[in-house]
């Protein structure tokens, strides 16, 4: 009965999100392990993807201007920590968020900044991988642990083999992915390209964040147009 229960998780999230006009999302990774108040860089973090939510939802087409279609609409892993903080500045603006929450032994639990008819339970990470970027027009990636580089990579991959359109994925803290990531090594030893590594942008604050997604023309929302078929944006996965 594994198919039934794919159909089933596929089928929910879906029939939600258009009954609720959303049209597309802004995907926010981050890990769960950041708190507001915690040590080091955390507290800077959760600020800052807080800050974004907010910016995002009051800028690019989230909020509900009397039209019904909503664009750029937040969706995180629907946890504790930095998606948390995505999520909280999202409901501060007064806009919808979404949270792909998945049942896990410990970390995940669904936090309380989610719009409570856009919060799922996933079972399966496919199923919920599939929904992240079936929507997205961008990914926006927070420092995190392997949850968050395993979600960044699946997105760089279906940029990288045109499986998806041209979502910008922006990483956020410059230092703390460079140090990372070494991608001059994988170009080095012939493993992707030059154009590869142009996948990604940075940023070091939220709004530096807004502006690259500006650049792609992510604050141009407009209502008015006919919406494409939701949940099937060009090139999805």
């Amino acid at each position: 009965m594994r198919g039934a229960r794919f159909l089933l998780e596929y089928s929910k999230v879906e029939e939600t999100l258009r009954r609720e006009n959303i049209r597309s999302t802004i995907v926010a990774f981050g890990s769960a392990r950041v708190r507001e108040t915690g040590p080091g860089r955390h507290a800077a973090w959760y600020a800052m993807a807080r800050d974004f939510g907010r910016i995002a939802s009051e800028r690019g087409g989230a909020l509900d201007h009397g039209y019904g279609i909503r664009d750029n609409v937040i969706a995180t892993g629907g946890g504790p920590g930095l998606m948390e903080a995505a999520n909280r500045g999202a409901f501060e603006a007064g806009a919808p968020s979404i949270g792909f929450n998945i049942l896990l032994p410990h970390e995940q639990h669904p936090n309380p900044y989610t719009t409570p008819d856009l919060t799922f339970r996933f079972h399966y990470f496919a199923m919920r991988k599939m929904h992240f970027a079936m929507r997205a027009n961008a990914l926006v990636a927070f420092p995190g642990g392997f949850g968050t580089l395993d979600e960044v990579f699946e997105i760089l991959t279906l940029r990288q083999t045109g499986k998806m359109g041209p979502a910008p994925i922006v990483l956020i803290d410059r230092a703390f992915w460079t140090r990372l990531i070494e991608l001059p090594v994988l170009v080095e030893n012939g493993l992707i390209g030059e154009d590869d590594v142009a996948l990604i942008e940075w940023a070091d604050d939220a709004e530096e964040a807004w502006a690259v997604l500006a650049r792609h023309g992510l604050g141009k929302h407009d209502p008015n147009l006919p919406p494409q078929p939701l949940g099937a944006p060009a090139g999805q996965p």
